[in-house]
């Protein structure tokens, strides 16, 4: 463990939602898991986390959709905070504070992205910096997209979420995010799941441009769809919304759902559409947000 200098914590840090370019089920382990291989991605929208020192570890969790939510060890942000502090082995406390933005089980990440961004939050206020393959045992523990999302960057994802492979710099492009205001727990997902395996699709390059990034997604797709509109209908209302807009030059699901995504290629487009799909849908949660590259 090396000491470093302990930076502002006054300023919250995002826990970026976390998006699927692509998702391909691969495989299935004898206990039950699944594999994948996917492109995953992040949007600069996403819960906020601030931290303070405190004698004890405490959760306070409010925002737009912290109904239900708790602070005790039942959220994976509190679950992270004890894992972390017993694997540096200390006993300093913190209080963390959690807005929650993003929908619950919305198949964008929000409680794994809570949970990596804790364990970065509180390593920079313990002024503790963790062996990376401590980190990454410490976050699959947590659950399979944990791992990913510490880094926050484009990468591929193997296994059951613990291979993480950097996918090098991706060209700029914007994200529309819509979900139908359905939580779609990902278990009944893949309980859902039929017909054959895919296969490992991954560029030997980055794209060099948006429509070079287009061209290789267009080969690729969600294979949880055809099941995660089983269990939520309202994703195919989703997807016909987005599939309808000519700027819009994907539209998909991502990972288990309800969430989807637009892909374009500039705000202007995604930001319009946005503010046509809140007018016709004031139910549904709509957010355009930048692509993080």
């Amino acid at each position: 463990m090396k000491s470093s200098a302990r930076p502002s914590l006054g300023t919250p840090m995002l826990a970026p939602a976390k998006i699927n370019l692509y998702l391909h089920v691969v495989g299935r382990r004898d206990d039950g898991y699944h594999l994948l291989d996917s492109l995953v991605v992040f949007a600069e929208v996403g819960d906020e986390l601030t931290a303070t020192e405190a004698p004890d570890l405490r959760l306070d969790v409010d925002g737009p959709f912290s109904q239900g939510l708790t602070g005790d060890t039942s959220n994976l942000v509190m679950k992270a905070a004890l894992l972390l502090r017993r694997e540096l082995g200390l006993s300093q406390g913190a209080h963390i504070h959690l807005t929650k933005y993003l929908p619950l089980a919305s198949g964008i990440g929000g409680g794994s992205s809570d949970a990596a961004a804790t364990i970065n939050l509180l390593s920079r206020l313990w002024r503790a910096e963790p062996d990376r393959r401590q980190l990454a045992k410490l976050a699959l523990s947590l659950g399979a997209d944990v791992p990913v999302c510490l880094s926050a960057c484009a990468n591929f994802v193997g296994g059951i979420g613990e291979e993480v492979t950097p996918a090098g710099k991706l060209p700029p492009a914007w994200l529309l995010l819509v979900n139908p205001g359905i939580p779609t727990p990902t278990p009944a997902v893949f309980k859902a799941r039929g017909g054959a395996f895919s296969t490992v699709t991954r560029w030997k390059e980055a794209p060099k441009d948006f429509g070079e990034l287009v061209e290789f997604l267009a080969r690729t797709r969600n294979d949880l769809t055809e099941a995660a509109t089983k269990v939520t209908p309202a994703i195919a209302s989703v997807l016909a919304h987005l599939q309808q807009i000519t700027e819009c030059r994907i539209a998909r699901l991502s990972g288990s759902g309800a969430t989807c995504f637009g892909l374009f290629d500039r705000e202007e487009p995604a930001r319009r559409v946005e503010r046509h799909i809140r007018d016709m849908q004031p139910g549904w949660w709509v957010r355009a947000a930048r692509m993080m590259t």
